[in-house]
């Protein structure tokens, strides 16, 4: 059974209300925790939503949604919301008001790998292999979830890192559609031996019409915790030569490379850097 559950409140600030005789403290809240049965996980799941200024349930206003994933409290959603927040202010007015799902995990290392045919992947995450059902959660149960229950209109970005670079990138490649904007930070794209860089997707044909945006972004990271033949700058690199053989004009990739940050991190400073390359529009 789907249900939403308390309002989200996060006591990372205090407001503190000075009056005559005491002092008074109140909640900070920001949007909801909703909890979903997914069908296809078979489990609950939690997500963490934030509503820009103004989210009214009954207004007409529709707006973009932004999923993150490693979306726990505890995990991205805080600080990724921050930095879109920021980018809504009037002053900046770089990212368009959007509502902002965090996707808790629960098990990251099943939901964002595929299948491995080695044994050093197996070892670094024993319980592999469950990308394909998150992306039917994703695809059949949560987007049909938020289109319905909040006033979305249709536009879709995804933000993940490292695994969760990896799995987002495998939705680029295989279930393209389901986002319009894709922020990929330091793909773990060494998983299975690189093999998601050995397929030929959809995105790379000249009938491809959809229009998507790509940014993959990556630190001085070095070699990866799978076979030694990968290293993180030179797959993210390689992914991305790969998207730019595209012969579709509907796509466009930027590369970023943060040679300052390391693996833990460039999350932050490459989404700030990926809403400025996708978001061009507003830039004086």
């Amino acid at each position: 059974m789907k249900k939403s559950i308390l309002q989200l409140t996060i006591l990372l600030l205090t407001s503190v209300i000075a009056n005559s005789q005491t002092n008074q403290s109140k909640p900070l809240i920001i949007g909801n925790v909703d909890e979903i049965y997914s069908t296809a996980l078979g489990e609950n799941r939690i997500l963490n939503i934030y509503f820009p200024e103004g989210y009214k349930k009954n207004d007409s206003i529709k707006y973009p949604v932004i999923y993150i994933l490693d979306g726990s409290i505890d995990e991205d959603f805080i600080h990724i919301m921050g930095i879109i927040q920021y980018n809504n202010f009037s002053w900046i007015n770089r990212v368009p008001k959007s509502i902002v799902v965090g996707i808790a995990n629960v098990d990251r290392r099943r939901d964002f790998t595929s299948p491995t045919n080695f044994e050093i992947d197996k070892k670094h995450s024993p319980n592999c292999g469950g990308s394909s059902k998150f992306i039917n959660f994703i695809e059949n149960e949560l987007q049909p979830y938020i289109n319905k229950k909040y006033n979305t209109n249709n536009q879709n970005t995804i933000i993940g890192q490292s695994l969760g670079g990896l799995v987002a990138t495998e939705i680029l490649f295989t279930k393209p559609y389901l986002f319009d904007k894709y922020i990929i930070i330091s793909p773990s794209l060494w998983w299975n031996d690189g093999s998601l860089l050995k397929t030929n997707p959809e995105i790379l044909s000249e009938k491809f019409s959809k229009h998507i945006s790509i940014y993959i972004g990556v630190g001085k990271e070095g070699l990866t915790p799978g076979l030694d033949n990968h290293v993180m700058e030179v797959d993210a690199n390689l992914l991305a030569d790969k998207i730019k053989q595209s012969k579709s004009k509907s796509i466009k990739v930027y590369f970023d490379y943060l040679p300052l940050e390391n693996h833990a991190t460039v999350t932050h400073p490459a989404v700030f850097n990926a809403f400025r390359l996708l978001y061009p529009q507003n830039e004086e």
